[in-house]
């Protein structure tokens, strides 16, 4: 059903000067902008609508008829509510659309006996929905609601108290101002962190540093790291050995010599030094894995 055949059966019909301070009659003047509908067709039609419905039985076909020609009608609100967030552009779509579920729940709780028009009801619920939708989807980082609104709370009153102290003020200064707990100051701190997040590939803003990006600054675990582990490990376990083993595994591991070079060194032949590096790293590991 359009805006003009149920006015029709309302039966209502003239011009109205708006007024584009009000949401209400900006919203109403949306609607005569897109020749849609006069101010006074918007309002007559949505009560006259609102009126049907409380007689209705839900779940009816009318009744839903009724129900869905009451949001289509009032899509206006939607759009108008939607030009407070024109700076978010690439979002409009998903902003439209959690506008839309305000308004069905704004349909769905409105009553005529409130005594007040249907948008000026509507818009707090369909502004309320968008907000919402920033509050869940903004954050990088899901944080709970309680940090969230203490970060703007801590950022208004970090901005008031620089004003007044002519410097940053000190976790203990807005705990004070915020009347919470300075433990609670460092956790809503640590929770703005979450808000925005960059990627590792942008470059740094450290001048000393120019051109290196994040990737390149983050810290790797050093793969020499469990070599110190286990030389630490082994070198009680070395200590234990006969003086000639010592010496076979500081030639072969230390100076780096091959079999060929410590057996012409120690006058043995290559073969009994295999055998004595193979039993000395056997009886090592074993030590050092039954110590584990």
């Amino acid at each position: 059903m359009s805006v003009q055949l149920a006015h029709q059966q309302v039966g209502a019909k003239g011009d109205d000067v708006v007024d584009s301070s009000s949401s209400e009659d900006a919203y109403c003047l949306d609607a005569l902008v897109e020749g849609r509908a006069t101010t006074a067709e918007v309002r007559q039609v949505s009560k006259a609508m609102f009126e049907r419905l409380e007689v209705l039985e839900e779940g009816t076909e009318e009744y839903q008829y009724v129900r869905n020609t009451l949001i289509e009608s009032n899509m206006t609100l939607v759009r108008f509510a939607a030009r407070r967030f024109s700076h978010r552009a690439d979002q409009m779509e998903d902003i439209l659309q959690v506008g839309t579920i305000g308004l069905i729940k704004a349909v769905d709780r409105f009553d005529p006996a409130y005594g007040v028009e249907f948008p000026t009801f509507a818009m707090p619920t369909i502004i309320g929905e968008m907000k919402r939708f920033f509050r869940d989807t903004s954050w990088s980082v899901r944080v709970p609601r309680r940090l969230q609104e203490l970060r703007i709370d801590m950022a208004k009153a970090t901005d008031a108290l620089a004003a007044e102290l002519d410097r940053a003020p000190t976790v203990a200064e807005l705990a004070e101002r915020l009347g919470i707990s300075e433990e609670e100051v460092l956790e809503a701190q640590v929770a703005a962190n979450a808000y925005t997040a960059s990627s590792i590939d942008a470059q740094s803003d450290d001048e000393d540093e120019e051109g290196t990006s994040w990737i390149q600054r983050l810290g790797v675990e050093d793969p020499a790291l469990e070599g110190v582990e286990n030389l630490t490990a082994l070198k009680p376990l070395i200590a234990e050995l006969p003086d000639r083993e010592r010496a076979i595994l500081s030639m072969r591991f230390g100076s780096d010599m091959t079999q060929k070079e410590i057996g012409e060194k120690l006058g043995i032949s290559q073969m009994h030094i295999s055998r004595l590096l193979s039993r000395t790293l056997t009886r090592l590991r074993t030590r050092l894995l039954s110590e584990v």
